[in-house]
């Protein structure tokens, strides 16, 4: 079994050969405008287009916490918006992550990147705005992708 590779470098210029995946954690209402979804925003319209498409139609599809809605963004290069966070602020309920939203986004993620022979490609998801802890969102990312031989590298932003 591999493990996950860290580098310092953008999410949103995934290193390596072959099919990438860019993952990202969005929340369930619909608010794009913050955090990591402005780097990708920067560089593509598709991901916030879909994003906000998939929110407003949610009545008729699977919107929710724990989706993941996959996007194209170029011949060998996608974007996951995985559903892991309620809302957006922290509140008496605590912080935003869902770290069973991500656990089952990850799950879908895994098999998308299977399908597409992808490896994935993310921020420290759930840990900014959302307000997660790395050391509860790794041992997730071990268990649905790096146990599946799905390739994950970790970018630190300078």
């Amino acid at each position: 079994m591999s493990e996950i590779t860290y580098v310092r470098g953008d999410a949103t210029a995934p290193q390596g050969k072959g099919v990438k995946l860019i993952v990202h954690v969005c929340n369930d209402l619909g608010g794009w405008g913050k955090g990591f979804v402005l780097a990708l925003s920067r560089r593509w319209p598709e991901p916030e287009a879909a994003y906000r498409r998939w929110h407003r139609e949610r009545a008729g599809n699977d919107f929710a916490l724990g989706a993941a809605q996959f996007v194209r963004v170029g011949p060998y290069l996608w974007v996951a918006n995985m559903v892991g966070q309620r809302g957006m602020r922290t509140g008496s309920k605590g912080v935003p992550v869902r770290y069973e939203a991500i656990d089952t986004a990850l799950g879908a993620v895994a098999a998308r990147a299977g399908e597409l022979g992808a490896s994935v490609h993310m921020p420290r998801i759930g840990c900014g705005l959302a307000g997660g802890t790395w050391s509860r969102i790794e041992p997730l990312i071990e268990r649905r992708l790096i146990s599946a031989g799905v390739p994950v590298t970790v970018y630190d932003h300078d």
